[in-house]
């Protein structure tokens, strides 16, 4: 072993291990993948959660204090709380693109009602549409027990009334592996025009699951996400029924 091998394979054991006091891997740019393989965590159910707050600073005037009585404030994150309806209505919606080893391709998404299947092709299943930003948020299953059929999942986020409002809500997509700490991608640039965000790449690479942080913003929908990705699929406008909160 070489030592340029040594020093890789340090740095891989200290990522791995996550974060002790909060158990959780946070992909950055620095960091932006991880195997699953690595981490026995590529068989069950992998499971991708999507949470979002609304910014306070968006609504109800400043937050803030004078820097002068409270300086360390300046240091803090910008705060974010639930949202009801009489505030800012953004809908967020979590989505997959997906190709399969047999060249097949398609998207699992609220919007049309793909809502896919866990046990036959895609093997990935989204569990229903949280229109509200509730605490639970919204979530997809993907079964890695099938991950010899799966070539590559592209999990995007998007914004379904077509209000620009990435810059006003704070974004998470979780990973709940079957094995180790869960995985965050944060959604915090600010990208006011953005209607779009292709979050995480899931890919088969040399037989091992590999999860890689995106977090690539777009100003159009599933189309130019598509393009950017390079899936092929025809795309066509949708709509959602109403519903009463």
């Amino acid at each position: 072993m070489g030592l340029f091998d040594g020093l890789r394979r340090g740095r891989e054991a200290q990522f791995d291990s996550g974060d002790a006091s909060t158990n959780a891997i946070e992909l950055t740019k620095r960091r932006a993948q991880i195997s699953l393989t690595k981490q026995g965590a590529a068989t069950g159910h992998l499971r991708v959660n999507l949470s979002w707050r609304m910014r306070t600073s968006d609504f109800g005037g400043s937050q803030r204090e004078s820097l002068l009585r409270h300086p360390f404030r300046a240091l803090k994150p910008p705060e974010v709380v639930g949202h009801s309806q009489s505030m800012v209505n953004v809908d967020l919606d979590l989505g997959c693109l997906y190709e399969l080893q047999d060249g097949s391709k398609g998207v699992v998404q609220p919007l049309g009602g793909y809502f896919g299947d866990t046990n036959a092709a895609p093997y990935v299943k989204l569990s229903g549409d949280d229109r509200f930003g509730s605490a639970s948020g919204e979530t997809m299953y993907i079964n890695l027990d099938h991950r010899d059929n799966i070539k590559r999942l592209l999990v995007f986020v998007y914004i379904y009334d077509q209000t620009p409002a990435f810059d006003r809500a704070h974004a998470i997509v979780t990973l709940y592996p079957s094995n180790g700490p869960r995985i965050e991608i944060h959604l915090d640039e600010r990208q006011p025009q953005a209607r779009s965000c292709a979050v995480v790449m899931i890919e088969k690479v040399k037989n091992e699951i590999i999860v890689r942080r995106e977090a690539k913003f777009v100003y159009g929908f599933q189309a130019e996400l598509d393009r950017l990705y390079g899936w092929g699929l025809q795309w066509g406008r949708g709509y959602k029924t109403k519903v009463d909160r």
